[in-house]
């Protein structure tokens, strides 16, 4: 084992041989969205990030599914597993089968396997002081899907948050191993600061973040401002009391924002600075929503986060 539970890293890593080591990961959730194809796209993107944040290519893969038989059509399910369907492909991943039990709320997901390098393994526990972080998707996901529920998002909006979050990482982790970075997660339901400070306690050293220099899609501010804010958002604000130094300008929606639950988030990179050029420009390619410089990895042990306004 190369990689197990120790640093709570997105997948754990397998020794075969000298040149092959196999990635494992899972990941099922309730529907974010109305539309049960794109939430078969979104599940299968996000089950497989994991894969791609460990620097593995993704190959195989199950089916997990939860589903009310008795009162919804299995229409529905269908629908939720052609999306899944149609992403894997994309990745050029097999469903090789999976398994499903009958249960209230609907609920899908992959467990999956890739192959990876055992001396190219990216985990959450390498960063440096001194490396930039980079950041391949904007934040608001979490936040929009409770406005999705609630009927309090616009149909270009729920357009747009679903073709970010079916958008595999591949082309950003792809850029990543080109180029060379030092650690690597991907942007789930702990949010941003969450996976962030998994990287900084797992690597002994703490991080410096910019709010202004983080992407968050515009309409995100307004409906947080609206309390349009999920659970888990809130909950990741309070798990990270005392991890994070806020800026005193920072309003207590910015705080949530940057705390947002997401799902089938981008990457986050630390990247040492000698090479952060090459990494932007390597990002600029279709597959890469965008590649923004959001901060810096500094000296603490003690894994603390500032966020500046």
């Amino acid at each position: 084992m190369l990689v197990g539970v120790e640093t709570g890293d997105d997948a754990g890593v397998y020794r075969l041989n000298e040149t092959t080591a196999i990635a494992f990961t899972v990941d099922f959730f309730t529907p974010i969205v109305d539309d049960p194809y794109s939430f078969g796209l979104i599940s299968a993107a996000n089950s497989m990030s994991d894969i791609y944040a460990m620097g593995g290519r993704p190959f195989m893969a199950l089916n997990i599914v939860a589903f009310p038989s008795k009162t919804l059509p299995l229409s529905i399910l269908g629908e939720i597993i052609r999306g899944g369907s149609d992403k894997a492909t994309e990745a050029g991943v097999s469903i090789v089968g999976g398994h499903s039990i009958d249960d209230a709320e609907p609920k899908y997901g992959l467990a999956v396997v890739g192959f990876v390098h055992p001396d190219r393994i990216m985990t959450n526990a390498r960063a440096r002081a001194g490396d930039v972080l980079v950041l391949t998707k904007p934040l608001g996901m979490g936040i929009i899907s409770t406005a999705v529920k609630r009927d309090a998002a616009t149909p270009a909006l729920v357009a747009r948050a679903v073709e970010l979050m079916s958008t595999l990482n591949r082309a950003a982790a792809e850029a990543m191993m080109e180029v060379g970075v030092d650690a690597c997660t991907d942007i789930t339901g702990y949010g941003l600061l969450g996976h962030l400070h998994g990287m900084t306690v797992g690597s002994k050293v703490g991080a410096r973040l910019r709010k202004r220099d983080i992407p968050v899609l515009e309409e995100t501010w307004d409906l947080a401002k609206q309390g349009l804010v999920p659970g888990g958002t809130r909950a990741n604000r309070e798990a990270l009391e005392d991890a994070v130094l806020w800026d005193s300008r920072l309003t207590e929606e910015e705080q949530l924002v940057l705390c947002d639950a997401q799902t089938s988030g981008g990457l986050l990179m630390a990247v040492p600075p000698e090479r952060v050029d090459r990494l932007l420009q390597a990002l600029r390619r279709p597959g890469v929503p965008i590649a923004a410089r959001i901060g810096e990895v500094v000296e603490d042990p003690s894994g603390r986060i500032r966020v500046e306004a």
